[in-house]
């Protein structure tokens, strides 16, 4: 049966590049395998008697009620104008220096991920507000596209960030799971806090190596990143208002998780009412604002769930054709043990992301792999987090890092699409050296939520 689920595999994989929507790729990729196995002897089709428990267990999901929630947060931050307010305050009091901007777009993106956590919404945010003042400025090119994508991508690792809320819930089945294969019937847990908690020290390293690359760009090449020349004088005022916001909203939601005081999902409510008021406050909370929030929420939602059961499905039928066995064998064979296991699933893993979203990786590959690395003793915090960067540098890579497509697509069409592949390169080095450095020592992602929930 296992040849069965590697051609499953494979055919996902064909079906997807032909462009087909992905949760109904998924489904119907897998019932067709299935109805095939059926015929040829090879598929026990009462096994698909457990799809309405799945698909009930997904709608149930507690802490899948926050991708919703933190959907609606980051849209409404975005749509009040925050980045805005925060680009024209910070521009002005590092403007002035080499890499000024640079700077500014990095810290920005910073706090526009913690406060968003969506991808696309600060890259086409950035790309649009940030990149004419570098362009104005003589700014180079390739250098200019680069930081923008590449802080754009922070809200993958950034908590609070919905890819870390899924991958939370995907990891704490699969240790639950691998602990129960183990004879383990009383399995520890991790949460979405572990990973959020896990995520802080990472993510601050990748945004101080993004500043320092910024500030050695302007040392050595100040032609990339001319200084401004104004007079302008930013007052304090304009700079506290503008910071205070999204900062007091970050510090509210990430500190009630870490703390204990709220669940991920009572966290994510709060952010979306804190949200709210923010726009209210800057009176940009109008009817038509409203609408479109709550439309791009629904759309985003929708599509995440979908994914979700599809997922769900494929799975099921993976592992009715012996999958699960096949990978477990496939690594368990490996030469190298845990460590040849580890780089062989991280290197998929970014090959995939040559293809698919961090969506469809987390709820198709990582079930499948997690729990064999478990049982092989991997810590579930620091995979969490290494998956999480390794997703992150799939968005930078060329050709087709989703990144790239989203700040194309903001563009002008003077600015050559290999300038902009050329300013990620940097970047991603910036984050492969990350990961090597969380692989030497994996205390950086596990030291923290130890700290905390000790």
């Amino acid at each position: 049966m296992e040849w069965m689920a590697v051609l499953m595999f494979l055919a996902i994989c064909l079906v997807l590049l032909l462009g087909y929507p992905v949760a109904f790729s998924l489904a119907g990729t897998a019932l067709i395998f299935a109805g095939i196995g059926s015929l040829i002897g090879n598929f026990d089709t009462s096994l698909l008697n457990a799809l309405p428990s799945r698909i009930y267990g997904v709608m149930t999901n507690q802490t899948l009620l926050a991708v919703p929630l933190f959907v609606f947060m980051g849209v409404m931050l975005e749509k009040s104008k925050i980045a805005e307010d925060l680009l024209t305050s910070l521009s002005q009091v590092f403007g002035r220096m080499p890499a000024g901007l640079g700077i500014a777009v990095t810290l920005v993106g910073a706090l526009m991920a913690a406060s968003t956590g969506i991808v696309g919404a600060t890259v086409v945010t950035m790309g649009l507000l940030a990149l004419p003042s570098m362009q104005k400025r003589g700014y180079n090119e390739s250098y200019s596209t680069g930081v923008i994508a590449a802080t754009g991508t922070l809200g993958q690792i950034i908590p609070p960030s919905i890819a870390l809320v899924l991958l939370g819930d995907v990891l704490s089945s699969a240790y639950q799971q691998s602990q129960l294969s183990q004879g383990i019937f009383s399995p520890e847990t991790i949460s979405v806090g572990d990973l959020f908690a896990g995520a802080l020290i990472p993510g601050l390293i990748l945004v101080s190596m993004y500043l320092l690359y910024s500030l050695a760009i302007g040392f050595f090449k100040p032609q990339w990143t001319p200084p401004a020349n104004t007079s302008d004088r930013l007052k304090l005022s304009v700079l506290f208002l503008s910071l205070i916001p999204p900062l007091f909203l970050m510090v509210i939601v990430l500190g009630s998780i870490l703390l204990g005081i709220a669940t991920p999902t009572e966290a994510a409510g709060i952010g979306a009412f804190g949200a709210t008021i923010i726009a209210l406050q800057k009176r940009e909370l109008t009817i038509k604002t409203l609408k479109m929030v709550m439309e791009s929420t629904l759309s985003v939602t929708s599509m995440v769930f979908m994914i979700l059961i599809g997922a769900s499905i494929f799975s099921l039928v993976f592992r009715g054709f012996g999958g699960e066995e096949l990978v477990h064998s496939f690594f368990k064979d490996m030469p190298g043990g845990q460590f040849g296991a580890v780089l062989t699933v991280m290197l998929v893993i970014f090959v995939l992301g040559f293809i698919l979203d961090f969506i469809e990786i987390t709820f198709v590959v990582v079930p499948l792999v997690a729990p064999v690395l478990f049982m092989m003793g991997v810590d579930p915090i620091w995979l969490g987090i290494m998956i999480a960067i390794n997703l992150q540098t799939s968005f930078l890579t060329p050709p087709f890092g989703f990144a790239l497509f989203y700040l194309r697509g903001v563009t002008p069409k003077s600015i050559a699409t290999n300038k902009i592949y050329k300013g990620v390169v940097p970047f991603i080095v910036m984050q492969l050296i990350l990961l090597i450095i969380l692989a030497i020592w994996p205390d950086l992602a596990t030291a923290l939520p130890a700290m905390i929930y000790s």
